[in-house]
């Protein structure tokens, strides 16, 4: 069976490609790669998948026609509305444990001081982490320790997990650009297009919330057993 394979839009198929993965014609390669999907209908809907990630690490890579097709649109709908403050703090809400637990009462005293530590450590670390173009947009260490892992012990493990997660100099090298999510909602702002969202906040974070997690430390170590806690236990050591 042939490894490369091309869809044939006159057939409304895929077939084996007469040409190597490397000799596969620009064009078509990036037509392939483009993460759009048509609905035909009158004026045509489209699919974009986009990736939670920094857009300036994606978006040269993004193909003519899918940036296309979104110049397009008189409508954008999002997976969320990320423009919308709610949005922002009915997420920050939902992080929170019930009750007004800690999460020093859901963690085995070990654990909780070896992740307060490794945050010590992440804190103190941060201002080198940091870029010079952060800096000229008035970007602090403090501030953004505090945006990203503020309130910290009042979250549940899951939602810490992911913080910890994102505690790295790659990524705290990328704040202050938006996602691409982000990026494109902004860009659809200024065209002046219709914006909505697919989800509401509850429908993303409650089955997260809900999930049955029946050792809940395991979460926290498997978000610390990150290269930046190696790198601090060496340096700790």
């Amino acid at each position: 069976m042939a490894d490369n394979w091309t869809w044939s839009p006159e057939q409304d198929s895929w077939s084996p490609s007469p040409h190597p993965p490397h000799e596969t014609p620009l064009v078509k390669q990036r037509d392939l790669n483009s993460f759009l999907w048509t609905i035909r209908r009158d004026p045509p809907a489209y699919l974009f998948g986009t990736i939670h990630v920094p857009y300036t690490r994606v978006w040269d890579f993004i193909p003519d026609n899918s940036k296309a097709a979104f110049q397009a649109s008189a409508r954008v709908y999002f997976e969320l509305d990320l423009t919308d403050p709610y949005t922002i703090s009915a997420l920050a809400s939902c992080q929170l444990l019930p009750h007004g637990e800690n999460l020093q009462d859901v963690l085995p005293r070990e654990l909780y001081w070896r992740l307060k530590r490794h945050l010590d450590y992440v804190k103190l670390m941060m201002p080198s982490w940091m870029t010079p173009a952060q800096r000229g947009k008035g970007l602090y260490a403090d501030y953004l320790f505090n945006a990203i892992a503020g309130n910290w012990e009042r979250k549940r493990p899951v939602w810490v997990m992911l913080m910890v997660n994102s505690l790295t100099e790659t990524d705290v090298r990328s704040r202050g650009v938006p996602v691409l999510d982000l990026y494109l909602a902004q860009q659809a702002e200024k065209m002046k297009k219709s914006t909505g969202a697919v989800e509401r906040v509850e429908e993303q974070c409650h089955p997260l919330n809900g999930l049955n997690f029946s050792q809940p430390q395991e979460l926290i170590l498997s978000a610390l057993g990150s290269p930046v806690l190696t790198a601090h236990l060496i340096l700790e050591t």
